[in-house]
């Protein structure tokens, strides 16, 4: 690990809101030993909802929703900690008393919030994983999940540029009726007047630059109805031959 990687962990280590517990440290202390699962208006000092960004990277939409919706508060979960470092400092130096981060992996979430302690989810610009369902974000594998720790009827918000994850997402919800709230392909040039609008992730500004659209869809998860996967015939995208890391060193125009 890299002298820069190193100093960004030593520094999170001292930042009060940021909680690192990956699978190692779990399973070597117990997945049930974060102390703060159930009693997040403890933390927070308030019983405000919660809303987690899930593969947070940077942070920016975690700590930009923070900074619009003061009367709720923030977590971003991620693994990447060197990346999550860029915005646990700046809610810091922000002073930001809404927001937390937590390094850890998605899967882990039952470890950290107790049943319904969750309000909703943010799932913004993920993988697509075209090829491993179980691993899509929006799958229903992951809905599963997410219904222990989220209120009923909690709402799972996803912006992607991803065409085939947005089209695979809406044919989900439809088959399992899980209610849109709303439902764009083309976000920026959709009439929705939203104060989400004026965030843009690290990733979300590359993409517009090419040119691409930005997709959002908002539904309700219920509860308790068993889900069902759709028939995965959906078109695979085809600028996904760079990989993200290749993509931030590029000089993108609307026609690479």
């Amino acid at each position: 690990m890299g002298k820069n990687k190193l100093k960004k962990f030593a520094e999170m280590n001292t930042l009060d809101m940021v909680f690192q517990y990956p699978y190692g440290r779990l399973a070597a202390e117990g997945f049930d030993s974060f102390g703060l699962r159930g009693r997040w208006a403890e933390f927070f000092g308030n019983d405000n909802p919660i809303v987690l960004e899930l593969g947070c990277g940077k942070g920016e939409y975690t700590v930009g929703l923070a900074r619009l919706f003061p009367d709720k508060n923030f977590i971003g979960i991620d693994i990447k900690g060197a990346r999550m470092h860029s915005g646990a400092t700046d809610a810091a130096r922000s002073g930001l008393r809404n927001v937390a981060f937590i390094r850890t992996q998605i899967e882990l979430l039952e470890s950290f919030f107790a049943p319904g302690e969750v309000s909703e989810l943010w799932i913004t610009f993920p993988d697509p994983q075209m090829k491993k369902v179980s691993k899509r974000l929006t799958g229903t594998r992951m809905l599963e999940l997410y219904r222990k720790v989220l209120r009923p009827g909690g709402m799972v918000r996803l912006k992607t540029d991803s065409p085939f994850l947005y089209t695979y997402t809406r044919a989900m919800a439809a088959l399992n009726g899980l209610r849109a709230e709303v439902d764009t392909d083309d976000l920026y040039h959709s009439g929705l007047v939203d104060p989400i609008l004026s965030i843009r992730t690290h990733y979300e500004t590359q993409w517009l630059a090419r040119g691409l659209t930005i997709k959002y869809l908002a539904f309700a998860l219920t509860p308790d109805s068993p889900l069902a996967e759709p028939e995965d015939d959906f078109e695979r995208d085809t600028y996904r031959s760079y990989s993200r890391g290749t993509l931030e060193t590029m000089n993108l125009t609307d026609n690479d």
